[in-house]
């Protein structure tokens, strides 16, 4: 008899993505977060989610809560504040190892905290209470200014290989346009990398993540993501955080690759 509990909910993923993968880790944060029971795992094409807050709950604690720029003088890299009922600090970006300054990926007069208020308020539309939560695209405004268009952080792999002008014939960063994101994987994954980060591989900006199929609560999510649960720990997937620009400033995420250790 499998003792895989009953999910209370389920997202499609791909996991392929690393913007998808780590939106789900930061989905079990949050959930965690409304209750310490929590529990998720991985599926074929699925991430589920057992006990705690139904998806419609949690998508709306997630439009209602307050984001606060904890350095008003740093727009472009401040820490930010999630409060009640989160309460969490979101920060990784400003460690000093190698390996998170890898993994962000804006740059330049991208601001954070703007980007992560759009995203946060793209949320209020009714498809994202859905399966397809991480699926559901559209082109995200700023709060303050709804008529001002505002690009994402390029955490979504689905952007990354049509952002560089070699690719594409021309540079859409360079010349200002503008495109449709997923805003809950920018912004999920912005909070899922605050616990759970991917390993660093010897080569240059290149990660590692594993997924898991047994129920975990967020505690061990990193443990599990690092592959360090034998028995726990599943297929492992690389990628890269490539530079979309000829500037070498600003990075996106690459699909991932299943490896054999």
């Amino acid at each position: 008899m499998s003792t895989v509990p009953n999910p209370g909910f389920r997202i499609r993923v791909d996991v392929t993505n690393p913007g998808q993968f780590f939106a789900c880790c930061g989905l079990l944060e949050l959930a965690s977060r409304l209750d310490p029971d929590v529990q998720a795992w991985f599926e074929p094409g699925v991430f589920s989610v057992s006990r705690g807050p139904t998806l419609a709950a949690l998508i709306e604690h997630i439009r209602g809560v307050r984001l606060i720029q904890a350095d008003p003088e740093d727009t472009t890299a401040s820490p930010i504040e999630v409060t009640a009922p989160f309460s969490l600090r979101l920060d990784w970006w400003k460690s000093r190892d190698r390996a998170d300054s890898d993994l962000k990926v804006w740059a330049g007069t991208m601001e954070s905290f703007r980007i992560a208020r759009a995203m946060q308020n793209a949320l209020r539309a009714d498809a994202f209470v859905s399966e397809d939560l991480l699926n559901t695209s559209m082109v995200a405004y700023d709060p303050d200014a709804p008529d001002k268009k505002v690009e994402p952080f390029y955490f979504d792999a689905r952007r990354g290989p049509n952002a560089h002008s070699r690719d594409v014939g021309f540079a859409p960063n360079d010349l200002g346009l503008t495109t449709i994101a997923s805003p809950a994987v920018e912004l999920l994954c912005l909070i899922g990398l605050q616990r759970t980060r991917p390993v660093r591989t010897d080569l240059p900006r290149f990660f590692d993540y594993s997924i898991w199929s047994n129920p975990l609560p967020a505690t061990l999510a990193q443990a599990a993501v690092a592959g360090l649960l034998p028995n726990l720990s599943g297929s492992r997937y690389r990628f890269e955080s490539w530079f979309r620009t000829g500037q070498r400033k600003h990075k996106a995420f690459l699909t991932a690759k299943l490896i054999n250790l």
